[in-house]
């Protein structure tokens, strides 16, 4: 009886020939990434850690720092990445930590990551099993090289047909929140034709938001797309797994990606709690967010472009656009789709997860309305835990800030 991915991937980092759904694994960690706002909660740094050259440090969440405590833990993360010769992805080098791991190569297909952030499965798009710790785990993965892994059932989704205009891995996500609900307690792998069309930058917003259902990790294969862009970003061995023919799967869900549209997820949850646009009744909104590790890519700031060139955002409506990283920034420079956004009424911030988790560059006041193209919208999630936020992807926010309400991209 074979293995799925993450089984595979399971196996090796604890030293076993085959592990099954149930086992409890103590395993070695192929890469450790650790974020600002852990440190943010320390006094001082570990004595020592196991392997330097698998730890990263990456400044996402509070950046620029919006606070003393995040501006000294951000000093605290310098003196330990200093005292170990850890990499550092410091201010100006810096983006929101799962498109710094893509975009540098840091998770690599076969291999095991961990981060301290909720969202860590994005790294799956990667061929990478990759799941988020807290804090404690964390420090102990980077301190001795371990952390404890349950082996989960995994779920199969074999996505087939032709994508429809406007249709991204947004949509994909919240039409299986849709027909599904969450997963709790599983691995989900994702495969077929339509995965095969999938540029990686919709793959990896697909597997981040795949948190939003509880899974565990999210795996998808290394195809040709995957390997051409690796091989521009690192010179670094790997082996890529895939699911044996005889892979046992829980279950396998068929997606025709030809009946899917634009989707909208309304307040405050993902799971059951989604719809296709079109059937909403008209939404006024106070603001539109394009950003966040889901939706801050290049392709989405040039979905948003396209759809606003030429245009203007409504006069009651604040667009604020966080690139997910420097590189994208610079990128989206460079091929104006900032000038674009800019000239449209557009806010443009630093890289950093910011008004996504409510800390700072787009906090929401008492009784507004947000369309977001983040990842959570749980009461509180983006500010006032009176505000209300629909999730979407950002074809539809660019679409809604132009308009005043949420709508269709379709429609303009």
């Amino acid at each position: 009886m074979g293995m799925t991915m993450a089984e595979k991937v399971l196996a090796r980092a604890s030293g076993r020939e085959v592990v099954r759904p149930g086992d409890i694994l103590e395993c070695s960690v192929d890469q450790v990434v650790q974020v600002d706002l852990s440190f943010a909660l320390m006094d001082k740094v570990p004595t020592r850690v196991k392997s330097p050259e698998k730890i990263s440090v990456i400044f996402d969440h509070s950046v620029p720092a919006p606070s003393v405590k995040d501006a000294d833990g951000m000093a605290i993360a310098r003196r330990y990445a200093r005292k170990f010769g850890l990499k550092l992805y410091d201010v100006g080098r810096h983006g929101i930590c799962h498109q710094v791991i893509m975009e540098n190569a840091i998770a690599l297909p076969g291999t095991l990551l961990a981060c301290g952030d909720s969202h860590t499965c994005a790294a799956g798009a990667l061929n990478c099993a990759a799941r988020g710790l807290g804090d404690a785990e964390i420090l102990h993965a980077a301190c001795k090289g371990t952390a404890w892994y349950i082996v989960y059932p995994t779920v199969l989704f074999e996505l087939e047909g032709n994508w429809g205009e406007w249709v991204s891995g947004k949509d994909v996500l919240f039409y299986i929140a849709d027909k599904h609900g969450d997963f709790v307690n599983h691995n989900l792998e994702f495969n077929g034709g339509a995965v095969e069309e999938m540029i990686l930058d919709d793959r990896h917003t697909l597997a981040t938001m795949c948190t939003e259902l509880s899974a565990e990790f999210v795996m998808f294969p290394a195809d040709a797309k995957l390997l051409s862009y690796l091989r521009e970003r690192t010179d670094r061995a790997f082996e890529p797994v895939s699911s044996d023919p005889d892979a046992v799967f829980e279950s396998v869900l068929p997606i025709d990606v030809s009946d899917i549209e634009p989707y909208v997820a309304l307040p405050h949850s993902v799971p059951h709690n989604t719809i296709p646009i079109r059937k909403l009744d008209r939404v006024r909104i106070d603001q539109a967010f394009i950003g966040s590790c889901a939706n801050g890519k290049l392709q989405d700031l040039s979905a948003a472009a396209t759809i606003l060139k030429g245009k203007r955002v409504a006069p009651e409506v604040r667009l604020i656009v966080t690139p997910s990283s420097q590189e994208v920034y610079l990128e989206a420079v460079r091929l104006g789709y900032v000038s674009t956004l800019v000239e449209a009424g557009a806010v443009i911030t630093p890289p950093t997860c910011g008004a996504c988790f409510g800390h700072h560059m787009g906090v929401l006041a008492r009784g507004e309305r947000c369309i977001s193209s983040s990842t959570r919208n749980f009461k509180g999630r983006m500010g006032s835990s009176e505000s209300e936020v629909y999730l979407a992807s950002p074809a539809s926010v660019a679409a809604s800030a132009m308009t005043g309400y949420i709508v269709d991209p379709r429609e303009v």
